[in-house]
């Protein structure tokens, strides 16, 4: 009798679990709707769209561009760069370049540079390009990466270490020229010629190098200029700013020299001082990376400075930022500094003086007004960026 009501039980068990089941499926909330994996797209830039250059010194294999809303201090996104990457945005600020180096072993193999284009607002690649395994591993200063004036070509510092620049055709998506600069650095393209795609390069004796290209970016031409500076004595920092059709250098030790890229050839204006004789006392002194930048509108520059500068301190980070009229070459605000060793400026219609702390990855953003009051601060901005670029 036992047996039989056991095996009563076992045959009761399936249709007591299927009851349950059925209960239980009773019970079930409805599934969840699919997820739809999609494209997120940036909001159009208003003008203080920040790309700040992230070199990841510890593993520089894995560089970044990280994409920040200056206006919000908020994160957009980041655009993946590959080791020792150089990188800008296009003119209409429609396109991130990064010109990049990848290894099959990570940081060994053969080496394969190519020139990268991201759609500035999805982020996603859009083309890739080949080019000479010879671009320049080096920081990403303004003046490394450049397109032209027209934006058919990209510009590419070489160094191998001798010098050179490739020039890519943005338009047919390739490599079309190597042009040999040797004893010349950087790439200042011209906004506009009636001979062509031009560029010029500094070069190590205090001269400039100017190279005219023709409809297929080859080189037509090629005209060294007279010398403007002394690399020996007070050497300039090799990223301009610009203004129209002029370039503001600053150099180690405080002067601005006012480059004109227009005519025949480039042509040279007596340099001014940043520094009145209280300041050279105190030995104050530009330093940083991005050490300058200029609000067009109001022809206002700004320069990182640190005192007790010497010999060695042009990296250091600033102590304050002046700002100058560089119509009148007076110094019209002092501005204390977040110890910054990169500085842009917005030019839309709410401008933001934007400087970058390496250590915190901290970047604060001024009112382009009276007084600079603070607007924003974001901190933690990657490992180690180094530059910014705003669109």
């Amino acid at each position: 009798m036992q047996k039989l009501s056991s095996r009563l039980a076992l045959l009761a068990l399936p249709l007591c679990l299927a009851a349950a089941t059925a209960q239980a499926g009773k019970d079930r909330p409805p599934p969840l709707p699919e997820e739809e994996i999609r494209v997120e797209r940036a909001a159009p830039p208003d003008g203080n769209r920040l790309y700040v250059t992230d070199f990841v010194f510890n593993h520089m294999a894995d560089g970044r561009v990280h994409v920040v809303d200056g206006t919000a201090a908020s994160y957009l996104g980041v655009v993946m760069a590959g080791y020792g990457a150089l990188t800008t945005v296009s003119a209409d600020g429609k396109s991130i370049y990064v010109a990049t180096t990848y290894y099959p072993r990570l940081y060994r193999g053969q080496r394969s540079d190519v020139v990268e284009i991201h759609d500035a607002e999805t982020l996603e690649l859009k083309a890739e390009i080949d080019i000479p395994p010879k671009r320049a591993q080096a920081a990403s200063y303004r003046s490394m990466l450049v397109p032209s004036a027209d934006g058919r070509f990209l510009y590419v510092q070489n160094a191998t270490p001798a010098t050179s620049v490739s020039v890519v055709d943005l338009q047919a998506k390739k490599f079309v020229a190597e042009i040999p600069t040797p004893g010349c650095w950087s790439i200042q393209a011209w906004d506009k010629s009636d001979k062509g795609n031009r560029f010029s390069t500094l070069c190590g004796d205090g001269t400039m190098l100017t190279v005219t290209l023709d409809d297929a970016g080859q080189p037509a031409t090629r005209e060294r200029s007279q010398r403007f500076f002394d690399p020996d004595k007070d050497p300039i920092y090799v990223h301009p700013e610009m203004l129209g059709d002029d370039r503001y250098f600053v150099s180690y030790l405080g002067d601005v020299y006012k480059v004109t890229l227009a005519g025949d050839k480039p042509s040279f204006a007596t340099p001014w001082s940043l520094l009145d004789a209280r300041d050279r006392k105190a030995n104050w002194r530009p330093g940083g990376m991005q050490v300058t930048t200029m609000h067009r509108a109001s022809g206002t520059f700004y320069v990182n400075m640190h005192d007790k500068g010497a010999e060695g301190t042009h990296k250091n980070p600033s102590k304050e930022i002046w700002a100058f009229d560089v119509a009148s070459h007076k110094r019209v605000a002092r501005i204390p500094s977040n110890e910054a060793i990169s500085l842009v400026a917005s030019q839309g219609n709410a401008p933001l003086l934007y400087s970058l702390n390496v250590e915190k990855g901290e970047i604060v953003a001024r009112k382009i007004q009276k007084g600079y009051p603070v607007a924003k601060t974001m901190s933690g901005v990657g490992e180690t960026s180094l530059f910014m670029e705003v669109r």
